[in-house]
């Protein structure tokens, strides 16, 4: 049903002897580069069976990605060094603030259905913005978790998570972004995720008036994840 919150799907291992995922936290910004090059190696060494699954978290500097729908045209102001992405989707931006998470998962061992994976992610998001009493929705025409905002106007509505992912030898890479507290306005040198209509924007736990910090959101990242993908390290 289109705007309305998903029902969890699980996506737990098959094997009840499966490893716990590594929950890893990087302090500081992480240069994007640095951060493709490590994930690209840990989803071929998981590939490979030489390195447990991993979620990683982590903030970057100030920047705009391009997914592989991106259209030229929604790069509406390069204020920011802007990269070319293998991950699904169009442009988005990521800086300090945000909580990106990094998840490579192997869907071997889970359940090899694209769809299901994204919607998986979704539910994350979802259940860790139920942690702060928020509502948080889905709509397949457009990717990610968004809010209601009455209070801009009837139908508005903000996007405050993205999802992106990339799959090779059915190890996931990249994953989501949730916006904590990042400067909205650095959103505004793209059409985010090519998205142009005014009764859609974008938003933050922090805009909505909902104080939580990052370590806050990291835990309910946590607490969110395992009901839907299995335990941590």
């Amino acid at each position: 049903m289109v705007n309305s919150p998903l029902t969890r799907p699980e996506f737990r291992p098959q094997a009840a002897s499966h490893s716990p995922v590594e929950w890893r936290l990087s302090e500081g910004l992480v240069p994007y580069p640095e951060a493709v090059a490590w994930m690209k190696a840990r989803a071929a060494a998981i590939a490979e069976g030489t390195a447990p699954e991993c979620v990683w978290l982590v903030e970057h500097p100030p920047l705009y990605t391009a997914g592989t729908s991106a259209q030229g045209a929604d790069l509406l102001q390069p204020r920011f060094p802007v990269y070319e992405t293998g991950r699904g989707g169009q442009y988005t931006y990521h800086g300090p603030g945000q909580r990106v998470a990094y998840v490579m998962l192997d869907l071997r061992a889970r359940r090899q259905d694209v769809r299901a994976f994204v919607s998986a992610l979704e539910a994350w998001v979802i259940g860790t913005l139920a942690e702060f009493s928020l509502t948080g929705l889905t709509d397949p025409a457009r990717v990610g978790v968004w809010v209601r905002r009455p209070d801009k106007g009837p139908g508005h509505e903000d996007k405050i998570a993205a999802i992106g992912i990339r799959l090779r030898r059915w190890v996931s890479f990249h994953g989501i972004s949730l916006n904590v507290e990042p400067d909205l306005g650095h959103f505004d040198g793209i059409v985010p995720c090519g998205i142009a209509e005014a009764r859609y924007g974008v938003t933050s736990l922090v805009d909505l008036g909902l104080p939580v910090t990052m370590p806050e959101a990291d835990l309910a990242l946590k607490r969110a994840f395992r009901p839907i993908f299995g335990d941590v390290s």
